[in-house]
């Protein structure tokens, strides 16, 4: 399990992980998933390069991505 916090607000959430994913980089994830279980809204566009502004394309090429599936436990709000 993983507790999430949000520094600003504080609000929590507690969940639990149900499968980890190893790809070579963004673009190769996305491809194996839905924008809805990766977060998006139905109406919004899913682009692999909305991931670099937090890991940058060298930091994917030197280490690869994992992606994380969960299911919330608990949210404090």
């Amino acid at each position: 399990m993983i507790e999430f916090i949000n520094r600003a607000t504080l609000e929590a959430i507690t969940v639990e992980i149900i499968g980890l994913y190893k790809y070579s980089n963004f673009e190769e994830l996305y491809k194996h998933f839905d924008k809805i279980a990766m977060g998006y809204h139905n109406d919004a566009i899913a682009n692999p390069k909305d991931m670099e502004k937090y890991y940058s394309k060298e930091e994917q090429d030197k280490y690869g991505v994992i992606g994380i599936e969960i299911r919330v436990i608990k949210d404090r709000k």
